[in-house]
């Protein structure tokens, strides 16, 4: 299996990132995250995650959301991504999912801006608490999925 692996790794040409059990990460599983939305929790749904020395992979965040009823916004309104946790993640990245197409949301402050086009979009929150002495460690990481509605 071993010999395999690193012949996927040398054909494709794979970045391989550590993931390790320390370094003050806590719990059975990432922390949750809520999305604030005029001063109302909506929780986020967890998807793949390394934690702890487990990883676990599900589907995409529209896979993973399919059925599920979205939050209703207005365009433009402010929504701020809310994590109740320490340590803070070092690296965080928001994309946007409409049409089979995925564009990478600015977030700053932990906030960002609802489209202003009426639709349906999708989000996949990728977050990584990397390891401040290796570069290619991550210590923890995960995806987390909301979809919104634009009225």
């Amino acid at each position: 299996m071993r010999k395999y692996f690193l012949y996927l790794v040398a054909l494709f040409g794979l970045t391989i990132m550590g993931c390790s059990n320390t370094n003050g990460l806590s719990g059975g599983e990432p922390p949750k995250v809520y999305i604030d939305i005029d001063n109302k929790k909506f929780e986020t749904t967890l998807g793949t995650y390394c934690w702890q020395s487990t990883c676990v992979d599900t589907a995409g965040p529209v896979e993973q959301l399919a059925g599920k009823k979205p939050i209703k916004v207005k365009s433009g309104e402010n929504i701020t991504i809310v994590i109740n946790y320490e340590p803070k993640p070092s690296e965080f990245h928001l994309a946007q999912i409409s049409n089979n197409k995925e564009t990478e949301v600015m977030v700053k402050d932990n906030s960002f801006t609802a489209p202003t086009q009426r639709g349906v979009y999708y989000y996949s929150y990728g977050i990584w608490w990397k390891d401040e002495k290796e570069a290619n460690l991550s210590n923890g990481d995960a995806f987390y999925a909301f979809v919104l509605e634009v009225d």
